[in-house]
């Protein structure tokens, strides 16, 4: 407040103009101009990671997109035939190998684990660096080969644009986590032209809540970034695909079998994913920025056995839908996609898991659909019907997230007529799933194996993770047993703590005397020391975690305990309610 005096001579309290810093940190419209910004820049780096993907698939295989080029060879280089396919993904790992290794590690792999572990231990602090690897990284293993999807690095990049803008302002880690997931909801809207899903997606899979400031801020990301998307690519569906309808109602019992077929493939991806991850991690005992070269050779073998695996693979996606495959081949594009996904990545690779959700989920739809029409053909709907609800249910039966999963669907196709069918068939995925990942999903078992459990609390992961040794301190004078009752009263007065540790002669621990103890002792006049009010209280001792060392506070009658040596019994230091709050709130 500034103060002003008026003609009458009387004092008035005139709001001060605030800086522009205070401005965004703190007030509503400073977070919606914040949150237009990082979704136009999300939108800018959208346009330009798909860029990049366009050009290096160019470069690497001669084709816009060699998934459907059926093993053609490369028109630079005809002589080689289709064994470029070999060499393409060595090379590409030549170069994003060291580039990830040196500057930002955190961009290997699909991208939304490593935004939830942001968001959930680091309060929302992303690299800015992470911005520009992960794009390379990214749009050189899809266009090498790579058989990973597009949505995993929008994510981290747009988030990672969220996280730098909010640090360059400084502003709480409230509001960062929100800008963060700002980023992403503008990242998966621009590169999928779903305004839409994207706040669902960041709502749903990063935040994991729809608190209402947040939301606000996330939907104007979105809709900003989308019309930075549509700018550039036009107005369009993502897939264009013909028409669907249904044929009958007794379809929806076939619907909620291929729920729960489909969301099973979903979890078979998932038990794939990290098992081959765990493979690679045990056979490779070179450098890590060699993994993605090396490794590239033998998913360039892959690739000459199934060309279709090359890259996101979505016009393979469309011929299938459309009905382009026989049942056989369907089924060995899904289990070809499963492991051609899980090496990219086991090998060091970069790229999403959601694309190769809704491409399994296509394959597995569509050969259900070509079996259920054969046995009925009369009542049930062309096999793509099936495969276009399958992708949805696919991507439930892995991340569990229904709501972004019947959303992005609708817009990624357009076809509303599917809506009902898709919802039922999304719901059983979603329950599938949980029953046989139990609490875990593709993206959150990452971060489980890794002993972070984004389902608790931070400050309840905080506790678990903080031991007593790291918040210790010094031991309050000590009482001799032989102490008489009143100045043990006093010193404990004094401390401030309700409680003090009680040595023999000897030096040894004896255990703790409490104020309360003491004053009953005066009360009833009795002639006694300390020693002979002393018990042991908890145990605690400097490897126990805070949340152990919580609960033996709450036993204890004072408000701290000594904390003592696992091996000797001999007393280190002293731990405090005040000490596990500041751990749980450190000062800044």
């Amino acid at each position: 407040m500034s103060v002003s005096v008026d003609g009458d001579g009387r004092r008035m309290k005139v709001p001060a103009r605030q800086p522009a810093g205070v401005w965004l940190r703190e007030s509503s419209t400073g977070l919606a101009v914040l949150a237009v910004a990082i979704g136009a820049g999300a939108g800018l780096g959208a346009v330009v990671f798909r860029w990049l993907i366009t050009t290096f698939t160019h470069l690497f295989s001669g084709h816009a997109d060699y998934s459907a080029a059926g093993g053609e060879a490369h028109p630079w280089l005809p002589a080689l035939g289709p064994w470029f396919l070999l060499i393409a993904p060595v090379l590409a790992g030549l170069i994003y190998g060291p580039l990830v290794y040196r500057f930002a590690p955190e961009a290997r792999g699909h991208g939304v684990p490593e935004v939830m572990y942001a968001v959930a231990e680091k309060g929302g602090r992303i690299p800015a660096q992470v911005t520009v690897v992960k794009a390379l990284a990214s749009a050189l293993t899809i266009g090498s080969g790579g058989s990973v999807g597009r949505e995993g690095p929008i994510v981290q990049i747009g988030s990672a644009l969220g996280s730098t803008f909010g640090r360059w302002f400084r502003l709480p880690e409230g509001r960062l986590r929100i800008l963060v997931a700002c980023g992403a909801a503008g990242g998966i809207a621009a590169t999928f032209n779903a305004p839409m899903a994207g706040p669902f997606f960041a709502m749903e899979l990063i935040l994991r809540n729809f608190a209402v400031e947040s939301f606000g801020a996330v939907v104007l990301s979105s809709v900003t970034a989308s019309v930075v998307g549509r700018a550039v690519f036009g107005d369009v569906a993502f897939l264009d695909l013909p028409p669907f309808t249904l044929r009958n109602p007794v379809e929806y019992l076939l619907f909620i079998v291929l729920g729960v077929v489909v969301g099973a493939c979903g979890v078979l991806f998932t038990k794939v994913l990290y098992w081959i991850e765990d493979a690679c991690d045990r056979i490779w005992r070179g450098p890590e920025w060699l993994r993605p070269a090396v490794g590239g050779i033998v998913l360039g073998a892959l690739l000459l056995v199934l060309p279709e695996m090359y890259g996101v693979g979505y016009p393979v996606l469309q011929n299938a839908v459309e009905g382009k495959y026989v049942f056989g081949f369907l089924l060995l594009l899904l289990a070809g996609k499963i492991i051609a996904t899980s090496l990219t990545i086991g090998i060091g690779g970069s790229g999403g898991v959601f694309a190769p959700s809704l491409f399994i989920g296509a394959m597995g739809g569509t050969a259900f659909g070509i079996a259920v029409h054969a046995w009925l053909p009369g009542m049930t709907a062309s096999p793509g019907v099936y495969g276009l609800i399958g992708m949805g249910a696919a991507f439930a039966g892995a991340a569990r997230a229904p709501i972004t999963a019947v959303i992005i669907l609708f817009e990624l196709t357009g076809q509303y007529t599917i809506i009902l069918p898709l919802m039922t068939a999304i719901v059983v995925a979603t329950l599938t799933g949980k029953a046989l990942l139990k609490q875990d999903t593709i993206y959150t078992l990452k971060l489980r194996r890794r002993g972070v459990d984004i389902d608790k609390r931070p400050e309840t992961r905080r506790l678990a993770a903080t031991t007593v040794a790291q918040v210790l301190e010094p031991l309050p004078e000590a009482l001799r047993e032989d102490t008489e009752l009143r100045p043990a009263a006093r010193a404990l007065a004094l401390s401030g703590h309700g409680m003090l540790p009680v040595m023999g002669e000897d030096g040894e621990y004896h255990g703790c005397v409490t104020a309360r103890a003491v004053a009953e002792a005066l009360g009833d006049d009795r002639e006694e020391t300390v020693g002979a009010l002393a018990e042991l209280p908890p145990l605690v001792t400097g490897e126990s975690s805070l949340t152990d060392a919580l609960d033996a506070l709450t036993q204890a009658s004072g408000t701290g305990l000594p904390v003592r040596d696992k091996e000797a019994g001999a007393l280190t230091g002293w731990i405090s309610h005040q000490g596990i709050l500041a751990a749980l709130h450190p000062a800044r």
